[in-house]
């Protein structure tokens, strides 16, 4: 089994549903909860409950949020290599739902943005593994370097490589060139359909993932509702998979994380692109079928 190293953003994710309109200026009433988040955890934590090995680097504060954190990351099974950091307090989202069910997030990196290159364990980078490093980490200016480090003991390392887009404000915020040259190493590209314009420039999510194949061997793309794309660029076509029916959505903060955790474990097992699409997509349906972001303990 690959052994797979995640680097990114821990977070204690606030999320807020609100029961009617928002009255802006005044009181809404809403549901508030608190959760583990944060892309990278999130992805390790659904790696390690779908039976991977899998440990997460990252960065917590030295508060009761950041111990909450790191038991959680054990509790799943996950090797959890959090430094803790003396000052900044453990990442921090409001995740403010409508009652239509949209999503804007309000984001505090905390710790995480002082995630630096002597972070790393290096006993993590050996040949045969599996890296993935959370765009959060190279979009955040403190962190970079970091995500960069990481990138190169992998390259250096024989491991493969898979990167995240992250968010599509921070993406353009960036810049899809630099994000572009930090990450063309890697053997897979995930994006959402709004990422993959931001780097591209085109609607079509088919045609957007043809473009980044002069970046990257394999690209993803995640379309919610309408399921997922996978292409290479020796295909006339991309290998689509339908979304799976959902019963109930609960909540969708983090569907696309477990999407990608869903993804990994078959792809790295060499299973065909469909399988693997199907396995992510199956995983995406479950998380948003859970409140949080997390799988339940």
């Amino acid at each position: 089994m690959t052994r797979v190293v995640v680097v990114g953003d821990l977070m204690t994710d606030a999320v807020a549903r609100a029961r009617y309109p928002l009255a802006r200026a005044s009181d809404t009433p809403a549901v508030v909860t608190m959760h583990g988040g944060g892309s990278g955890a999130n992805i390790a934590s659904w790696l390690a409950v779908e039976g991977a090995e899998v440990a997460f680097v990252g960065r917590r504060g030295a508060d009761i949020t950041g111990r909450n954190r790191d038991m959680e990351l054990m509790g799943y099974g996950v090797d959890a290599r959090l430094v803790m950091d003396p000052e900044r307090p453990t990442g921090t989202c409001v995740v403010l739902v409508t009652h239509k069910g949209e999503r804007t997030l309000l984001s505090d990196p905390g710790a995480n943005a002082a995630l630096s290159p002597e972070d790393l364990p290096r006993d993590l980078f050996a040949h045969g593994g599996h890296l993935h490093v959370s765009g959060y980490t190279l979009l955040n200016d403190g962190s970079r370097d970091a995500g960069l480090a990481a990138l190169d003991h992998a390259r250096r390392a024989g491991m493969s490589i898979s990167v995240d887009c992250a968010s599509a404000a921070p993406l353009e915020r960036t810049g899809a060139e630099p994000f572009l040259e930090w990450t063309h190493s890697a053997k897979l590209l995930f994006a959402n359909d709004a990422q993959a314009k931001v780097l591209t420039g085109r609607d079509d999510p088919a045609s957007a993932a043809k473009v980044l194949t002069a970046w990257f061997p394999q690209v993803v793309i995640k379309l919610g509702g309408e399921g997922s794309l996978w292409y290479t660029n020796n295909r006339a076509e991309p290998v689509r998979a339908p979304a799976d029916h959902i019963e109930r959505s609960i909540d969708g903060t983090g569907a696309g994380d477990a999407f990608t955790a869903g993804f990994l474990q078959p792809w790295l097992e060499g299973k065909q692109p469909a399988d693997a699409l199907a396995a992510g997509n199956a995983l995406a349906a479950k998380a948003i079928g859970n409140l949080g972001a997390r799988p339940r303990l």
